[in-house]
């Protein structure tokens, strides 16, 4: 035996929730004060602020898995499913639409049960079929794998592959879900009458541990077990978490995937993994807090602007790195850029960069010589 699935005891994990106590406390705390500070905000900038929060989630979640998504496909495509667009925007990656259509669908159904058919449904919204995918054609999707071939994770050339994790067999998938699903369901907190009292961040710790060890399905396990670890977090709150976990799980994906691999072997302790998890929902918490008071910025800005006069060129630069979120203004917007944007000439380019300056719609980056960098004044 090796791995923990494999133990007598398997699945009654034990930890020590005792260390993380402190960040369970201080978690509640920053989600109560954060939720507090957004209804406090007019409609408008608290859907800025979720759609900031979602967008975040989906580029995050895909790109742990090595998938691009382009951001605007995503916010678009957000956009269309709440309804804000009217009519809506075309999208032309069936992956945005996918992970946009997910976190919608994980937002608005939280506080049912979690079933086989919701697990279908969003594995088909990860791996959407389209003509010309990259996807293998035996590739099962919206079902269990059914391989007699053992389901590894292994990384190394051919020839040289280590093997780091083997999921149960295939005929087991079915049984193991189900146990997961009676726990999940029994441990959910919204419940009138509940036998398991767990911490939601503890609670989605387990729950997404748990789903990744079954790793139930032939693709796609990573980004529909983060999605159930989110759901996990909005039962506890009874809302929707103000928080993209994917965001600080990308950061450093190396412990992420180093935490799921030592929980997962024999030993069904299971409080490095938890202890990490707890610490990474905090980090994600305070992180959304950032992004609200971006939103808030952002807000502040176009009220300062609203009779400023900015060309079309101009407009669509702001907008563009306004909807790249608060990263987007790490590296500055530069002449080279904001040619790449608008399509403009150079000439056209550093006119309208100092008249954005001149304006206090920008201002200049220290350094940075003749190839001049420019941050966007936000107050």
């Amino acid at each position: 035996m090796k791995y923990s699935w494999q133990h007598p005891d398997w699945p009654n994990f034990t930890f020590d929730e005792t260390l993380c106590r402190d960040a369970l406390y201080q978690y509640a705390l920053e989600a109560g004060r954060l939720s507090g500070g957004m209804s406090q905000l007019e409609n408008t900038l608290q859907y800025d602020a979720y759609i900031d929060l979602m967008v975040s989630e989906a580029i995050n979640t895909s790109q742990i898995e090595g998938e691009r998504l382009d951001c605007e496909d995503v916010r678009s495509s957000i956009k269309n499913f709440l309804g804000l667009s009217n009519p809506p925007t075309r999208v032309a990656d069936p992956r945005a639409e996918g992970m946009a259509a997910l976190l919608v669908d994980v937002r608005n159904s939280f506080a049912g049960e979690l079933t086989k058919a919701t697990l279908f449904h969003w594995h088909q919204l990860v791996l959407p079929q389209q003509e010309n995918s990259l996807l293998p054609r035996s590739l099962k999707v919206g079902q269990w794998r059914d391989s007699v071939e053992p389901m590894q994770i292994v990384s190394g050339p051919i020839g040289y592959e280590k093997v780091h994790y083997e999921a149960p067999p295939a005929y087991q998938v079915d049984t193991e879900i189900n146990r997961f699903l009676d726990w999940f369901n029994r441990s959910n907190p919204l419940k009138a009458q509940r036998d398991i009292v767990l911490a939601g961040p503890v609670r989605s710790a387990i729950a997404h541990l748990w789903f990744e060890t079954i790793h139930p399905f032939d693709d796609g396990n990573g980004r529909v077990g983060r999605a159930i670890a989110e759901m996990a977090l909005a039962q506890d709150l009874n809302r929707p978490p103000l928080l993209s976990l994917s965001t600080i799980i990308e950061k450093d994906k190396n412990a992420y995937y180093d935490g799921l691999n030592k929980a997962s072997q024999l030993n069904l302790d299971i409080t490095d993994w938890v202890t990490w998890f707890v610490d990474s929902v905090l980090l994600a918490q305070q992180e959304a807090a950032k992004k609200v008071d971006f939103v808030l910025k952002k807000a502040k800005f176009w009220e300062k602007h609203q009779h400023t006069e900015l060309n079309e060129r101009q407009q669509k630069v702001l907008s563009k790195l306004f909807n790249a979120g608060s990263g987007g203004f790490e590296d500055g917007l530069s002449a080279k850029k904001y040619i790449s944007i608008t399509g403009s000439s150079k000439a056209t380019a550093t006119r309208d960069l100092s008249d954005l300056v001149e304006k206090e719609c920008l201002y200049r980056l220290e350094g940075g010589g003749r190839n001049a960098r420019y941050g966007v004044g936000l107050e």
